[in-house]
């Protein structure tokens, strides 16, 4: 197991640090102060050599090898699945913790699921990887959580309205290259998505299952039993991408064992770590992805009572998918790891 020792200030390397990503791991360590005395930029052969700025200071990126993790303290992984399969070992192995951002680990019985609102105990049961969950699941869990502790969630039926940034920094650049091509009458060029993006809502995020199911749909299910170590919770969820730049918004209702009241509900919210209470419809204002992109805490809104069934509240909830939805939360982890 990696251990990390209590320093004043750590080595941390970045893997995947020219993606939409990694990228905002730099926004968030330089905003957040975090203690850093090395700073390794790395990613594929073809980004080496890209310079990129942290707190003033100008860092070439390095590639990305087996042998590149030395003297590390702490690892902040968001390179894909497949590099963290390969490569988050050899950090370990070095002597470094890694925070890995993609789905590689997360449903590994050896490796824990993290959000710090949620579960921040599990943070200290690792044997050198941790878990960033799904950026939905973690949207919804940090306004899930304390409804969850004052009555045990039985059931959570979700639908997502997630953004392009979900997909990448390609995906974003799609959106506003359509955007472009429509107002000067242009073609428009589908590359990144199954269908034009553009005045379009696609009911998938990712690749279907056989229960009909997309994968997108089965993390929040199995991530959030996960995290809460609870194997009776239901989740059914319908996730979709939206044309907006950045930030996820999800509708969600959940039936509780105890009822819950808006009123109860928003006082529990108000009080959640995490979390801001935006919730005066009849003034029209509610939490939405334009206003808070951008920031670190999730907004919840449209708090009521669900009429279709008993023991039933619900919310909506919005947080910044590249930031708490990923790289915050993973900061957020490594600042749980040096406290």
């Amino acid at each position: 197991m990696a251990e990390l020792k209590k320093k004043a200030a750590y080595n941390v390397a970045i893997a995947g640090a020219t993606g939409a990503v990694g990228e905002t791991f730099l926004q968030i360590l330089e905003e957040r102060n975090f203690p850093i005395a090395e700073l390794k930029l790395l990613a594929s052969k073809r980004s080496v050599g890209k310079e990129l700025t942290f707190k003033g200071k100008t860092y070439k990126v390095e590639e990305l090898t087996h042998d590149c993790f030395e003297g590390v303290d702490i690892a902040l992984f968001s390179a894909g699945g497949g590099r963290s399969l390969e490569y988050a070992p050899s950090a370990v192995k070095a002597g470094a913790v890694v925070i890995d951002n993609s789905s590689a680990y997360r449903m590994d019985k050896d490796v824990p699921l993290v959000v710090p609102e949620v579960n921040p105990e599990d943070a200290f049961k690792h044997k050198g990887i941790i878990a960033n969950p799904n950026c939905t699941t973690i949207i919804m869990l940090v306004a899930l959580k304390p409804l969850y502790d004052y009555s045990k969630v039985k059931s959570v039926v979700v639908s997502s309205y997630q953004s392009t940034s979900g997909a990448g920094a390609q995906a974003m650049e799609e959106l506003m290259n359509q955007t472009k091509a429509w107002a000067k009458g242009e073609d428009i060029t589908v590359e990144k998505f199954a269908h034009q993006i553009l005045f379009n809502v696609i009911p998938h995020v990712d690749s279907f299952t056989d229960n009909g199911y997309t994968k997108e749909e089965m993390k929040m299910f199995n991530e959030t039993r996960k995290m809460l170590h609870d194997d009776e919770i239901l989740v059914s969820a319908t996730c979709v991408r939206v044309p907006t730049l950045s930030a996820h918004s999800e509708s969600v209702t959940i039936e509780t064992v105890d009822p819950i009241s808006p009123e109860k509900a928003r006082e529990l919210f108000a009080k959640a770590p995490g979390l801001q209470l935006l919730d005066d419809p009849s003034n029209n204002k509610y939490p939405m992805p334009l206003f808070v992109a951008g920031g670190d805490d999730c907004f919840v809104g449209r708090i009521r009572t669900d009429i279709s069934r008993p023991n039933s509240l619900a919310f909506w909830v919005v947080g910044d998918q590249l930031r708490k939805g990923a790289a915050t939360n993973a900061v957020q982890i490594a600042e749980l790891l040096i406290k």
